[in-house]
Parts: C-alpha cells; structure tokens; sequence
C-alpha cells in the first residue's frame, strides 16, 4: 500500500511538471505596444502563440470586431472565404473558413466552434474556438485543419484602458515543416491585434 501511495505520488509529480512546462511562455518581441510569445506544446514539434495589448477604447468598439463574425473585414488578407453556420450573438459562433497558402502549398479549409462567455460581475470576455467535426464535408483540394484552439480574453480596466489576450494554436497539416511554421507563427497574432488597434483608434 505504501509504494503504490509512492509511485502515485511520483506520478502526479510528473503530470503536474509537463502541465507547469507546457503553460511556461517565452517572450519574443514587442512591436507597437503589442507583446508576443510562444510557448512549446507537450507532444507537439509545433508551437503555440499569445499577444498582449492595452488599448484605450470601448468595450462595444472591441466587440463589433472579436467574436462577431458579420465584421470580417479586417480578418487577415489570406481568408479567402468565411461561411457563417449558425450565430447566437454574445453566446455561440459556428463558421467555416478557407485560407489561401502560398505556392506550392495546398489552401486550407478550418470549422470553428466558439463558446463566448460574460462575467456578469467584471464585464470580461472570453471567447475560446475548437475544430467542429461532422458539418461540412473534407474536400480533395483543400487540407482540412483539425488540431487548433483559439482563445480571446477581453478584460476592461480603468480610465478606458481594455486589456487583450490573443492565445492560439494551429496544426496547419500536410507537409508544412515545423521550422517555417515556427518561425513566422509570431506574425499572426501581431497582425491581428494590430489590425483591432487601426480599428478601434483610428491610429
């Protein structure tokens, strides 16, 4: 009985250690009052990516762009199509998405399932994206993303500052190496967050 209390404890020891590695960011750059990071992920050679900003704007400006997907002119150039599922404003976003790759790779195609969900207290918002399997059909010419997360943390603060926290992590599938996609994966949420910045300040 005591070396299996050993043994469990030794365990938990090693889960909790992976868990504390895996939620270790790594600064990379600040640009334009936007800080990047990326992190390792446990049993992936790709790596996932977080931008901080402080914004002095509304919280109605920010939400007419996060999480509303009728606003999507200022998505990233690359998104092709978007195809809105089912929308159930503040609550429940369904979309699907194709993404154009540059030669010689493959365009992508992506379903999203996001659960937005208020703090009734602090006004926070949170809204986290998973892959939605079974609703659209794969297609030969385009390669389905399958292994992707996505969360937005939308914080007010005071004297109109909001707090943002853009986190991510994508598999783009097929043959892209790891090495490129780590290296340019910093690029994503800068351009995102830079184009919410243009929008809700006019700067």
């Amino acid at each position: 009985r005591r070396l299996f209390s050993v043994q469990s404890i030794f365990i938990f020891s090693i889960l909790i250690s992976n868990a504390l590695w895996a939620q270790s960011w790594i600064f990379i750059k600040e640009r334009d009052g936007i800080k990047i990071y990326t992190r390792k992920e446990n049993n992936s050679s790709l790596k996932s990516f977080m931008g901080v900003m402080d914004v002095t704007t509304t919280m109605e400006k920010v939400s007419a762009l996060i999480g509303n997907v009728k606003n999507t002119s200022w998505w990233d150039e690359n998104v092709r199509q978007i195809n809105v599922l089912s929308y159930e404003e503040n609550k429940h976003i369904q979309y699907y998405l194709i993404y154009h790759a540059p030669w010689p790779l493959a365009d992508r195609d992506l379903c999203v399932d996001a659960t937005i969900s208020i703090d009734p207290m602090t006004g926070k918002r949170v809204i986290y994206s998973l892959p939605l399997s079974g609703r659209i059909p794969e297609k030969p010419n385009l390669v389905r993303i399958k292994n992707y997360w996505q969360r937005w943390t939308i914080q007010p603060g005071e004297h109109g500052i909001i707090h943002l926290i853009l986190e991510g992590y994508v598999d783009p599938g097929g043959s892209v190496p790891a090495w490129l996609y780590n290296m340019v994966i910093t690029e994503t949420p800068l351009n995102i967050l830079r184009g919410i910045q243009k929008r809700v300040t006019g700067i």
